[in-house]
C-alpha cells in the first residue's frame, strides 16, 4: 500500500513538473520576443533571459516540489511582466537622419501622449523641418493602428510636412485610452478636433491638412464638416461613403465568387451568418468572413502591384511595445465590435454633400473593399471650393501603400502646391 502511495505521489510530481515546463514556456514568450520584435537592447534582454533560465532550474532544485514550483513560477511571472513593461517604456519612433546617419537639425521625431478631452492618447510626430505645414494621418479601422506602416510608406511626406499619426481611442497604443463601450462617432470627432487645435497651437499653424484612409476617411469628413475653418484641405483614400451599401456589395461579391469557385464551405458560412448589418458580439468576425476574401482577391489581381503590407515588419517596429502588439490585434476585434454597428446609417451622399474645404479623393482603380463607384457618385454630388478625383491605376484599397511614391508626389505636387499659402 505504501509503495502504491509513493508511486501515485511520484506520478503527481512528474505531472507537476510537466505543467511547470508548459507554463514556463508560455511565460517565456515576452522574453523571447524582446530581441526579435522590440528595440530593447541586448544588455537588458540578455540578463532577463539569463535570470529566467535560472528560475526554471531553481524550480526543479528546491524541495519539496511545491516550494520549488511556487518560487520558480512566481519569479518567472515577475520577469515576464518586467519584460513587457520595459518594452513599453523603451518604445520610440526612429530619429530622422541624413545620409551619414546624423539627426537632421530642426527635425522632429517623437512618440508621445497628449490629453484629448480628458483621455491620454498617443501620437507620433515626424518631419524634417518643424516649420513645415502639419498633416494629420487618420488610420483605418475602427481600431486600426498604422504607426509603422505609415512611417514606411509615407516617409517621403516628412520632407514637406510635419506628419502626425494619431493612435485613435481603442487602437494600438491608445487601446485603453477610453472605455470602449462609450466610443461613438462623436467621440472620434471631438477628440480629432481637440488634437487639431493642439497641433495648430504647438506648431503655430492656422490650419492643418487631413489625410484619412478607409475608416480614417470617414472621421476626416466628419471633422471637416464640424470645423472647416481648421483645415487647408481634406485628402481621402480608400474613401468610404456608405457602410451598409459597401458591405452588402462586398458580401454579394464574395458569395458569388465562392460559388463560382465551388467553395461550398465558405458559401455555407456566409449564408448562415447572412448579409449585413450585424449587431452585438462577433461583428468583426462576421465582417472578416467576407472582407478577408476581398483582400485575397485584390492581392491576386495582376492589375494591382504588391500591396506593400508586411504585418510582421510593422508589428516589429520600434513604436510598439509588447503590450501594444497584442492591442494591435485586439483593436481590430474589440473596438470594431463596439463601433461598427453605429456606422450602418452613414451615407455621405445624403449627410455630407457640402464640404467647405478643398477635397481630394486618391482612389485605387481596382478597389473592392470600398467600391470606387460609390466614391464616384459621392464626388459628383459633392459641393466643395475645389475637388479632384485622382486614380491610381495599379492599386486596390490602399494606394498610399501600393503606389506610395506616386501617392506622395500627388499630395505634394497637387494638394500642397494648390492649397498652402506662402507665409
Amino acid at each position: 500500500m505504501q509503495n502504491k502511495s509513493n508511486l501515485i505521489l511520484k506520478g503527481l510530481g512528474t505531472i507537476g513538473r510537466i505543467l511547470v515546463m508548459i507554463l514556463a514556456l508560455l511565460l517565456a514568450l515576452p522574453i523571447v520576443l524582446l530581441p526579435i520584435s522590440t528595440p530593447v537592447s541586448a544588455w537588458i534582454w540578455f540578463p532577463l533571459g539569463s535570470l529566467y533560465i535560472a528560475l526554471i532550474i531553481l524550480s526543479f532544485r528546491i524541495s519539496p516540489a511545491w516550494k520549488g514550483i511556487s518560487a520558480g513560477l512566481g519569479g518567472m511571472l515577475i520577469v515576464s511582466i518586467l519584460a513587457v513593461m520595459i518594452s513599453q517604456a523603451l518604445a520610440f519612433t526612429p530619429p530622422i537622419t541624413d545620409a551619414n546617419g546624423d539627426v537632421i537639425p530642426g527635425s522632429i521625431a517623437t512618440l508621445e501622449k497628449v490629453d484629448l478631452n480628458g483621455s491620454q492618447q498617443w501620437i507620433s510626430i515626424r518631419g524634417k523641418d518643424v516649420n513645415k505645414p502639419v498633416l494629420l494621418f487618420l488610420a483605418g479601422g475602427p481600431g486600426g493602428s498604422q504607426l509603422v506602416t505609415a512611417r514606411r510608406a509615407l516617409g517621403g511626406l516628412e520632407d514637406y510636412f510635419v506628419v502626425v499619426n494619431w493612435e485613435q481611442p481603442g487602437a494600438g497604443k491608445s487601446f485603453d485610452a477610453v472605455d470602449r463601450s462609450t466610443l461613438s462617432p462623436e467621440r472620434y470627432v471631438t477628440d480629432g478636433i481637440a488634437l487639431t487645435n493642439y497641433l495648430r497651437e504647438r506648431f503655430n499653424e492656422e490650419k492643418i491638412y487631413i489625410l484619412g484612409e478607409s475608416w480614417g476617411s470617414v472621421v476626416g469628413v466628419w471633422m471637416v464638416q464640424h470645423n472647416p475653418e481648421l483645415f487647408h484641405a481634406f485628402i481621402g483614400t480608400g474613401q468610404m461613403v456608405a457602410f451598409l451599401e459597401t458591405d452588402l456589395m462586398c458580401y454579394e461579391f464574395v458569395l458569388e465568387l465562392m460559388e463560382e469557385r465551388g467553395n461550398t464551405a465558405k458559401v455555407a458560412q456566409l449564408k448562415e451568418q447572412g448579409p449585413p448589418p450585424y449587431y452585438g458580439k462577433g461583428v468583426a468576425m462576421k465582417e472578416a468572413a467576407f472582407l478577408t476574401e476581398t483582400y485575397a482577391y485584390m492581392n491576386a489581381d495582376p492589375n494591382i502591384a504588391d500591396d506593400g503590407f508586411n504585418t510582421w515588419q510593422d508589428l516589429s517596429g520600434s513604436e510598439y511595445g509588447l503590450y501594444d502588439k497584442v492591442n494591435w490585434f485586439l483593436g481590430a476585434l474589440v473596438t470594431m465590435d463596439a463601433v461598427y454597428p453605429q456606422l450602418w446609417e452613414v451615407d455621405f451622399r445624403v449627410q455630407a454633400t457640402q464640404l467647405e474645404v478643398p477635397v481630394y479623393f486618391l482612389l485605387g482603380r481596382h478597389d473592392v473593399n470600398a467600391p470606387p463607384v460609390l466614391a464616384e457618385e459621392y464626388f459628383e454630388l459633392l459641393d466643395a471650393p475645389h475637388k479632384e478625383l485622382i486614380w491610381f491605376e495599379r492599386s486596390g484599397h490602399n494606394p498610399w501603400v501600393t503606389e506610395s511614391s506616386v501617392f506622395v508626389d500627388v499630395v505634394v505636387d497637387t494638394v500642397l502646391a494648390d492649397t498652402y499659402p506662402e507665409k
